[in-house]
């Protein structure tokens, strides 16, 4: 397992952006325990049902808001009141923002350290997203929209957790300028087309060929990265759908990972079948997506390439993905140097050239 420093990257350990961090469903008024960015934090829904993303500990005393079963502010369901939430150990009340509102056994006024990061959160498509900044600056693009969410003619995705890996995040995106990897891994055959395009916080990859996992002929996607962490993938096969996948550091060189598969009926009249069929095809593409997982989850680290004609813009997409682990003023520089478009050769309407008598 290799850490941002070894793959030198940028100053910061982790990346600036938005990351999935909870499918929304499991997010209740019972605060629980998460831990992303090498930090512990809680996560609860407030009364008015807003999700709230604050720092683990209490900063009176250190109390774990989450980790308690005992305290009569948790068994007398007192924890939560509004959106707001207090320590099972001393019963201070802090806003979703982080402040301390309420001391509850003291006449003195809140001290202004009396208070606890908060992380900006938005719920989307059954999930929850939150912003990331080590620079601690406001959202600079928003979470990727997904149009056909509320199209009846679309199934709506369930949420595939596939757990932690003890893989750096960017021998993840490594996937977007892989065109080798297709034909070993998925069974891919007779490429049609392989090309990337790098625009500001978005990368692209612009693909067709033979899925033997996902197809039973020609296989077309177009799938793009929205910074750092979501993909989404629109499949133009069997099945016309848009594929999900978001992964997430846990600590320095290990994330959490989920998929899902929006999916577009074959029969609007019987949503019933389009229900089953949606959820036959979401497994294929979960395990299409496992096959790589198992090659990330034994490979060594690669932080360099040993490239070869043929592989893709490795060395591109790595310095796109320089600008999330740097400032913002260096963000700027990396994306000039990334941005434009790639095609790589080796495919049927891009074949090697041919050779000189």
């Amino acid at each position: 397992m290799a850490r941002t420093e070894e793959y030198n990257l940028g100053e910061y350990t982790f990346p600036r952006g938005w990351f999935m961090i909870a499918e929304a469903a499991e997010v209740t008024q019972k605060p629980q325990a998460i831990r992303y960015f090498g930090q512990d934090m809680v996560i609860y829904r407030g009364e008015s049902g807003r999700v709230v993303v604050i720092d683990a500990y209490c900063p009176h005393m250190g109390a774990h808001f989450a980790k308690n079963t005992t305290s009569y502010v948790v068994l007398d369901g007192e924890q939560i009141e509004g959106d707001s939430i207090r320590c099972p150990y001393h019963g201070w009340k802090f806003s979703p923002e982080g402040n301390c509102e309420e001391i509850p056994y003291s006449p003195t006024p809140i001290p202004p350290k009396a208070c606890v990061k908060s992380w900006p959160v938005v719920e989307r498509y059954g999930c929850v997203f939150m912003w990331h900044d080590p620079e601690g600056g406001e959202p600079d693009y928003e979470v990727p929209e997904l149009l056909e969410w509320e199209d009846a003619e679309w199934v709506q995705w369930k949420i595939d957790h596939l757990g932690e890996l003890g893989c750096h995040p960017a021998e993840i995106v490594d996937n977007m300028a892989d065109k080798a990897h297709f034909s070993p891994i998925h069974g891919s055959a007779e490429i049609e087309y392989f090309e990337n395009s790098f625009d500001g916080h978005i990368v692209v990859q612009d693909f067709a060929a033979g899925h033997r996992t996902l197809a039973s002929e020609a296989l077309k996607t177009y799938t793009w990265y929205t910074g750092p962490a979501i993909l989404r993938s629109r499949m133009d096969g069997d099945h016309p759908s848009i594929i999900q996948i978001t992964h997430t550091p846990i600590d320095d060189g290990r994330v959490k990972a989920w998929h899902a598969l929006l999916v577009k009926s074959a029969d609007a009249e019987k949503p019933e079948q389009g229900v089953t069929v949606a959820r036959e095809y979401q497994e294929a593409s979960r395990l299409a997506l496992m096959q790589d997982f198992e090659i990330w989850a034994n490979k060594r680290p690669c932080t360099q390439h040993l490239k070869v004609i043929g592989d893709g813009p490795f060395g591109k997409l790595r310095t796109w993905y320089k600008q999330f682990y740097t400032s913002r003023e260096e963000a700027v520089k990396f994306q000039s140097k990334a941005n434009g478009h790639v095609v790589t050769k080796g495919t049927k309407r891009d074949p090697w050239p041919e050779k000189k008598a």
